[in-house]
């Protein structure tokens, strides 16, 4: 059992802390605000994450875990110090790490000789040198603060379970005992553990998430190119996803990927290349057929309603960047209906957990069912994979609409069933 911090309690600071104090350790997890700090202590979770709320309660009855307003706070007993702060994209596509760079100044005093800082939020390839030079800046001795890379790969929605049966655990760190205490945090988390250095380890955390947006770019082309040729795009994954060097994951063609991670990783990524003088430019393509992806699928909305959206009711159906989370952020579902919007339709939109104030659109309405948001509408746009519009009765659904029109971006409805039941329905790549 280790006594560790984690500084920053939002998507991955506080699936981290949960986590460690699941498996044993002692963690106090801090945050600047005192609201949400109050919150958490109380067992309140902000946000939409299955099992973490079980998880949480569990490490607060145990004693295991408990949340303080501020980082000096957190750290003195600490061994161990996460760093789960934000790294926002700037103007430029590089990662932001003024957040960083202000909680290590604030902690560098308080650490106690012998404990690590772990980076744990995404960092560019070189911020665990950057963290060793602002430590050393602030008076720290780097002979006795470790410094570690230790990136997270959890997914929205599934967090937990990926910390938890965790595919790998990557630590990145010059000094081979210090790796091997970072390591043994993740005893009772039956993975391989790659220990490397710390550039390499977090090149894994970018080149990770850049491929797995390449393969969502890569189908999303594909899908176009069904529709060209009169294919369907998910018999086309079917038989794909059979050859063990593809695999199933990620072969599911969309709007265009969207999130915290993948926009943001993809860019700074490219910063990081531009920087370097390496050409990249298959991942600049990536990036392109992204955006350009959004764009599709605004042209398929005003195709099917006749070639302008001025005055078209439309029903939206999902505003989250994926399904089982409430997470909006650069979700391609906020764009297209921003863009519906500036066309002139008029919508509704229903997501089964995004908060109502989380999408600042002006002229859009929220509705409180799927069938509500469909109520008249001339056009319905799926923009999210919640699995309960998979299962909407299309009898109800044709009650509810004025004109039976559909577009799936998503295609999880029944395009046969419908289009029997005389639905105008497209979706991507079908």
């Amino acid at each position: 059992m280790s006594d560790v911090a984690v500084i920053g309690a939002g998507y991955v600071g506080l699936t981290t802390a949960a986590c460690l104090a699941h498996l044993g350790h002692r963690v106090v997890a801090a945050d600047i605000d005192a609201d949400r700090v109050e919150r958490l202590n109380r067992g309140e979770i902000p946000i939409h994450e299955d099992g973490l709320p079980e998880l949480v309660t569990e490490g607060l009855e145990s004693g295991r875990l408990r949340f303080v307003v501020g980082a000096s706070v957190a750290i003195p007993d600490a061994e161990f110090v996460f760093l789960c702060v934000p790294t926002p994209q700037g103007d430029d596509g590089a990662a932001d790490l003024s957040f960083v760079e202000r909680v290590v100044r604030e902690i560098a005093e308080h650490l106690r000789p012998g404990s690590v800082v772990i980076n744990k939020s995404t960092m560019p390839v070189g911020s665990t040198r950057t963290v060793q030079r602002i430590l050393s800046e602030e008076g720290a001795s780097i002979d006795e603060i470790g410094v570690a890379s230790n990136p997270e790969f959890l997914r929205e929605g599934t967090s937990v379970r990926d910390f938890l049966q965790a595919s790998r655990v990557v630590v990145g760190c010059d000094n081979p005992a210090t790796a091997v205490r970072v390591s043994e945090l993740y005893a009772g988390v039956r993975a391989p553990i790659v220990v490397t250095d710390p550039a390499s380890a977090e090149m894994i955390k970018y080149a990770s998430n850049a491929f797995l947006a390449t393969k969502i770019s890569f189908m999303n082309a594909v899908a176009n190119l069904c529709e060209a040729v009169g294919a369907d795009v998910n018999e086309v994954a079917l038989g794909m996803g059979y050859d063990p060097r593809i695999g199933f994951e990620f072969l599911q063609p969309g709007p265009g990927y969207g999130g915290s991670c993948f926009p943001k990783d993809t860019a700074a990524l490219m910063h990081t290349a531009r920087r370097a003088e390496a050409d990249f430019p298959l991942l600049q393509g990536v990036i392109d057929g992204n955006r350009e992806q959004h764009d599709r699928m605004v042209a398929k909305a005003r195709r099917l309603a006749g070639g302008s959206l001025a005055g078209v009711d439309v029903g939206v159906w999902g505003l989250t960047f994926k399904a089982n989370t409430d997470d909006v952020r650069d979700s391609p579902a906020v764009y297209i209906v921003g863009r519906l919007l500036e066309e002139g339709a008029i919508i509704r939109a229903y997501d089964p957990a995004a908060r109502p104030d989380a999408v600042d659109l002006p002229g859009l309405t929220r509705a409180d069912s799927a069938l509500e948001a469909a109520k008249g509408v001339g056009l319905l746009v799926v923009l999210t994979e919640w699995d309960e519009f998979r299962w909407i009765d299309h009898t109800d659904l044709a009650d509810a609409v004025l004109v039976k029109r559909i577009l799936d971006t998503r295609n999880v409805l029944d395009a046969v069933g419908l289009r029997r039941r005389g639905w105008e329905y497209e979706g991507v790549g079908r």
